[in-house]
């Protein structure tokens, strides 16, 4: 092929099982199963381990995978003390890569990588994919606590996944609903094929780099804002226009000066992304736990999406998963530059279940270009250089 397509739209990177979407219909699956059925009734360790081995676990495999992945969350102190030497200031996606790049250091294993062969020792593949997605929870929750000048929370074996992250945040048990929706976005945000990170994470694979380098790669990709950062975008957003009677005059605005409205569109998706619709539901059922008060936040959120369906629908622009996850993390207490590290963590799953059947069949990713430079032309000396 030699047309070029800017940012390869359309064009097939790799053959993949993973997980598939029809963004026609706005359909989303994982391993075949739809992502409504997971996020009602899997858990983030079972959909996990669905991406990773390909299929659904047994109640023993299950069992073990949960065991395996609590034994593995404490990280050594050097890492710790990597992240009291970085800015307070700087953005936990930014300290997240640096943390998640250093364990390479601390927990080695990469002979499995060396010498030029993909690796097939599936046990490598899985123990680093559980030492990677266990600490990754850690590292965003010590992070909260190390910028503010305190020590981290140590994580709990008595807790699931979702529930150790937030207790690992606020020190207290977490609310039994919040850990629920937790869980849920954490599987939404599981996996959504190829990507752009994990199409990061891919091409740093097929150079049978660590996976550790893997997941560094493709959290430096997530952290961009027309990626994973659109999250903390919208709830910057919906503050700007502060309460629903504000919505339709600031988004005639908006569209007056052809400004992005964050958490609107989808390239893949020509409908209401299916993962905003299952976040819009648990918004409303936590909205209801607590009596219609929610703030107004989500009152303009959901004025937004009325008036955005008006005027963005006819051209196939709907809410994307973007618009409610911030909403929901707000609520949860987590701080707004945090979003895209939670989106992380969830998405470390799908990036390795990548990296694991990248390794499969592996030849490093070298694509070619379209050249719109100079013609072949001879070497001027400066002394016969002339200003033009």
């Amino acid at each position: 092929m030699s047309e070029y397509l800017p940012g390869l739209e359309g064009v097939p990177a790799t053959q993949s099982n993973i997980s598939d979407l029809d963004g026609n219909l706005g359909i989303l699956t994982y391993r075949g199963y739809p992502i409504e059925e997971l996020a009602l009734n899997s858990t983030f360790e079972e959909t996990t381990l669905l991406l990773l081995d390909g299929r659904l676990p047994t109640a023993d495999e299950l069992a073990a995978f949960e065991k395996h992945l609590r034994a593995s969350r404490v990280v050594k102190y050097n890492v710790r003390d990597i992240m009291k030497s970085l800015p307070a200031t700087g953005h936990p996606m930014e300290m997240l890569q640096t943390a998640v790049a250093s364990l390479g250091m601390f927990y080695p294993g990469d002979e499995c990588l060396t010498g030029g062969m993909q690796c097939q020792d599936l046990n490598y593949v899985h123990n680093m994919s559980v030492k990677i997605i266990a600490r990754m929870a850690t590292i965003v929750a010590n992070w909260e606590h190390v910028r503010n000048g305190y020590d981290p929370i140590p994580p709990r074996k008595d807790l699931n996944y979702a529930e150790n992250l937030l207790y690992m945040f606020s020190g207290e048990d977490p609310d039994p609903l919040l850990a629920r929706i937790m869980d849920a976005c954490l599987i939404l945000h599981a996996e959504h094929t190829i990507n752009a990170s994990t199409f990061a994470a891919l091409v740093a694979g097929s150079t049978l780099a660590s996976p550790f380098l893997v997941v560094a790669a493709a959290v430096g990709t997530l952290a961009g804002p027309l990626h994973g950062g659109a999250n903390q975008r919208v709830v910057e957003m919906l503050k700007e226009i502060g309460r629903p009677e504000n919505v339709r005059p600031w988004l005639e605005e908006q569209l007056a000066k052809k400004a992005k409205i964050w958490g609107m569109g989808h390239r893949e998706y020509k409908v209401k992304d299916p993962r905003a619709t299952i976040l819009q539901k648990m918004m409303r059922e936590l909205m209801e736990q607590r009596g219609g008060n929610m703030g107004p936040l989500f009152e303009t959120a959901l004025a937004l999406e009325e008036a955005c369906e008006e005027k963005l629908a006819p051209k196939g622009v709907y809410a994307n998963v973007d618009f409610y996850s911030g909403i929901l993390y707000l609520e949860m207490g987590i701080p707004p530059d945090q979003f895209t590290s939670i989106f992380a963590v969830a998405r470390s799953a799908g990036w390795l279940a990548h990296w694991r059947e990248q390794l499969g069949d592996n030849r490093i990713f070298r694509p070619t270009q379209v050249y719109s430079g100079e013609s072949k032309r001879s070497y001027v000396p400066i002394s016969e250089r002339h200003a033009k």
